[in-house]
């Protein structure tokens, strides 16, 4: 290579890595970090993930009371939800077709009727556990005027009325809103 060569090409080696070198070489300034690089505030817990099973409402409705029983409101929320948009047009349809709650023996064939019904009293515990009075009561209220003739099985050995406690539950909310 020619002399002359080797000096254009240092020099244009030179000319493009200098302005690297300089901005290496600079102290860095103390900043406060920009707004976007401050740790973002903790998000909101996601709902949580919910297991229908085989989606029978006998199923969902067991689901739900057993996260009544934890104090899982979210899921009972999801639980009762799922069990009512599944269910709540057969549940009607059943308690069209009758004139008082259904016997002992044939209790088991209102199973719709039997699970939504169970699922809003759940829904209105979880609610009133909660502070929601109001929104406790409006389930209440649909339990007892839509679906009064749904049973519940007690591990016990007998059958209840969910809408029979949720009348004395919304006579009490609707007491307490008075004071």
């Amino acid at each position: 290579m020619k002399p002359m060569t080797r000096s254009v090409l240092f020099a244009a080696t030179t000319l493009l890595i200098l302005p690297a070198i300089a901005q290496d070489t600079k102290p860095k300034e103390e900043t406060a970090p920009k707004k976007e690089e401050t740790k973002p505030a903790e998000t909101p817990a996601t709902k949580p993930t919910l297991d229908f099973g085989d989606h029978s409402s006998s199923t969902i409705t067991t689901k739900a009371w057993q996260a009544l029983t934890a104090a899982k409101h979210d899921e009972v929320d999801g639980y009762v939800a799922k069990c009512i948009e599944l269910y709540e047009a057969k549940a009607l349809e059943m308690q069209k077709g009758l004139t008082e709650a259904a016997p002992k023996e044939k209790a088991a064939e209102y199973w719709a009727l039997n699970d939504v019904g169970t699922c809003y009293y759940i829904r209105g515990q979880s609610k009133e556990a909660r502070g929601k009075k109001e929104e406790a009561a409006a389930d209440y209220k649909t339990l007892v005027e839509k679906l009064s003739y749904a049973q519940c099985w007690d591990t016990k050995g007998w059958f209840w009325k969910p809408a029979d406690a949720a009348k004395d539950k919304v006579k009490s909310l609707e007491f307490d809103s008075l004071k």
